[in-house]
């Protein structure tokens, strides 16, 4: 891992799903150059040992599809990073049934689009207005390139991440302007805790969509949300970036 030293110092930042996965990754990227942060996720005997591992400000065990939890997560990882929120990782998702459109569970699409896109949405409009008092913020809220091409038997986490996709470029021109930038990650499949709610079918399947050959590493998706998440990323908003091993160039 390529650190950029004190790229965060004096920064802020929530990341959701931080216990495992592109969350923990980026999280630990950001406290390593030198930023604070609190852990939001729904494994709370996870969240708590990665949280002292890496040296969190705080951990919130949540349920991101609850509003109301959102709500009080929020005002309360404030009040953990000294009064504002300066970046804002939502990384949190899960993949859902693998099954075609005309035999998909409802209960599983349901599911899906409770904690990927309303979820998400909670934790953009809780964060917001945060940033907003302060006149700064970075949000990267993590779709897929699933939600650009869609894969099959894939239907609700495809259909999400498109949600997410359109979403954050809805956000990103509101605060243009405002000081507060929102972009889309569209990573393709990386090794990480979430393939194993899939069949390893689908997994193959999707490697086989990357021209690359190979799955990606988390680090590299990570390093991505590191930039976006930074400074740096200053005239791009409403946006997506792709690590895809070349799957989407769109």
């Amino acid at each position: 891992m390529t650190v950029y030293s004190g790229r965060f110092a004096g920064r802020t930042a929530v990341v959701t799903g931080g216990a495992s996965g592109l969350g923990r990754e980026s999280a630990a990227r950001i406290v390593a150059e030198g930023g604070k942060v609190v852990l939001w996720d729904l494994n709370e005997d996870a969240l708590s040992g990665t949280g002292d591992e890496m040296g969190a400000e705080g951990v919130c065990a949540l349920d991101v599809s609850d509003q109301s939890a959102v709500e009080e997560a929020a005002g309360r990882s404030a009040a953990m990073l000294g009064g504002r929120i300066d970046v804002l990782v939502c990384s949190a998702g899960i993949t859902g049934a693998t099954a075609p459109v005309h035999e998909f569970p409802v209960d599983s699409w349901l599911k899906v689009f409770d904690i990927n896109v309303n979820g998400l949405f909670y934790c953009n409009r809780a964060v917001v207005p945060l940033m907003l008092g302060h006149g700064y913020g970075r949000i990267v809220n993590v779709a897929s390139v699933a939600g650009k091409e869609g894969n099959p038997n894939a239907s609700a986490y495809s259909a999400s991440k498109a949600a997410v996709i359109g979403l954050t470029k809805s956000l990103g021109k509101e605060l243009a302007g405002k000081g507060v930038i929102a972009n889309a990650l569209t990573p393709a499949t990386f090794e990480s805790p979430i393939l194993q709610q899939l069949p390893q079918s689908q997994v193959d399947y999707m490697r086989s969509k990357i021209p690359m050959g190979r799955l990606g590493e988390v680090a590299e998706s990570a390093a991505m949300v590191c930039f976006m998440a930074s400074e740096e990323c200053s005239f791009t908003t409403a946006s997506t970036f792709d690590t895809s091993g070349g799957r989407t160039t769109f």
